[in-house]
């Protein structure tokens, strides 16, 4: 069967940078909001409801769901693949329905915060450590997402892209902070959603028609039609586990629910985030899988659901790619912000300068947050696609952090080894098994976070008496 071609359309790129300069606007308009330390990591506690569901989708959605996640699913294995993605947003939004108060009652800038004031100052050096290696996996594939972009628009080669896309990330996350990546965050939300629901006729209308879409899908590979995809069950569980795990650990969502005016707008935000996420996953999904059924292997999987703005009509196809290029560099800005966060509090604040003026705090925020940016694209050179770095980087911190950070807020039975232990096992279990090369296509988020959670458990277990001496 022939494929399409993808051929340049410059044009569209001039909806990219109008969309660009209006977010620049927008953040330059934030940032004058900052005038102090937490104004730039908690956008001064003053997030309304809608702003904050807005920066919440899109901080969850970016890269791993417009080039990896639902995109690439949906290119390996069909429509239903792509669809499913909306699964582990409805999972971990009712979490943080259970979970927002805790968050914001803990009152902490980081995740690893939370951790030492559970297990000790030693769980948070280790979860520091594991957090900026994951999250610097995850700026990464945002570089690479927004290079694909350059790649389509323009025919810049990838790595050149790619270069372009981490000096834009990294400028827009050192200037406004958390005041200006949410409300660019919050405009992008609102647009993707739009831009997606309206897309997708002109989508399906460009592919044929529902019809002769799925005829050339039977044609190419029938399990492509089927629920799950010529997956078996595990493998299947695999694909959404490590997102699951991630996003309910995930310091970014933490600092959100911190940074909002009160738990009415807390509550409020994530039920409109769940709402919203219900509304464009699938449509994703099916984007990608007619990009998948046009393009076919003369395209990456991370370029499906991009590719096929160059097919429908230039003003719908420009916003959706300017929406789902802001969706990419908003995820990115949020990752290298809480990443300069995490840097500033867990190491500097805590060891270096324990008594630092705001200025200072301020400054080393920045300059961690630069630093990050660079380590990440050095990251994405070693691995070969984007599925495989944003599963790695997902588990690195689900398996490591998740399960001891709802331990810590959840259970008064947990002690303090157990939390070092699930955390160190999580993070060797999933480097050892992404080394091995993942056997038999299991993910490594399938092994590491039964391994954590059980030693939690286990070693929770077996040190209760040592927990109870030492109290007595």
């Amino acid at each position: 069967m022939e494929f399409l071609q993808v051929h340049t359309t410059p044009y569209l790129l001039i909806y990219v940078i109008i969309y660009f300069v209006a977010m620049m606007l927008i953040g330059l308009w934030a940032s004058r909001k900052v005038k102090s330390s937490e104004d730039y990591a908690l956008a001064g506690r003053s997030l309304g409801p809608f702003v904050l569901m807005g920066t919440l989708l899109a901080t969850s959605v970016g890269s791993g769901t417009i080039t990896g996640g639902g995109n690439s699913l949906a290119y390996n294995y069909g429509y239903w693949a792509g669809i499913q993605w909306v699964i582990p947003f409805i999972i971990f939004c009712i979490i943080y329905l259970c979970a927002y108060k805790q968050i914001r009652k803990s009152n902490c800038y980081t995740v690893p915060q939370i951790l030492q004031q559970k297990y000790g100052a030693e769980t948070r050096i280790l979860g520091s450590f594991i957090n900026l290696i994951g999250m610097a996996g995850i700026i990464s594939s945002q570089y690479r997402g927004f290079g694909y972009v350059l790649n389509i628009t323009m025919g810049v080669d990838k790595e050149t892209a790619t270069l372009i896309a981490t000096a834009i990330i990294i400028l827009l996350s050192v200037t406004g902070g958390l005041f200006s990546v949410a409300w660019t965050d919050a405009v992008s939300a609102f647009l993707i959603v739009i831009c997606c629901v309206i897309g997708l006729p002109f989508v399906l209308q460009a592919g044929g028609g529902w019809g002769e879409i799925t005829a050339k899908a039977a044609q190419i590979n029938p399990e492509k039609l089927s629920f799950f995809g010529g997956r078996n069950i595990l493998i299947w569980i695999g694909s959404f586990l490590p997102l699951v795990m991630l996003e309910t650990g995930d310091q970014n969502f933490y600092s959100r629910i911190t940074a909002a005016k009160n738990d009415k707008s807390a509550r409020t935000a994530i039920i409109g985030w769940m709402i919203m996420a219900i509304i464009v996953m699938p449509c994703v999904g099916l984007i990608a899988f007619v990009g998948s059924i046009v393009f076919g292997t003369n395209i990456d999987a991370g370029m499906s659901f991009l590719s096929t703005t160059t097919l429908i009509p230039s003003f719908v196809g420009g916003m959706l790619l300017a929406a789902s290029t802001a969706f990419i560099i908003t995820t990115g800005t949020s990752y290298l912000l809480t990443c300069g966060t995490s840097i500033t509090y867990d190491f500097y604040v805590q060891y270096v300068n324990k008594k630092p003026t705001d200025r200072q705090v301020l400054m080393t925020n920045r300059i961690g947050t630069a630093v990050i940016g660079i380590i990440a694209l050095i990251v994405l050179n070693f691995f070969p696609t984007l599925l495989a770095l944003q599963n790695w980087s997902y588990t690195m911190i689900g398996a490591s952090i998740t399960p001891c950070v709802l331990g810590a807020m959840w259970s008064k039975k947990v002690t303090r080894p157990a939390g070092f232990l699930s955390m160190l096992f999580g993070a060797v279990t999933t480097l050892a098994w992404e080394i091995a090369g993942c056997p038999g296509g299991y993910q490594s988020a399938l092994i590491a976070g039964p391994v954590s959670i059980l030693t939690l458990i286990i070693v929770s277990a077996l040190t209760q008496n040592k927990k109870a001496e030492a109290a007595a």
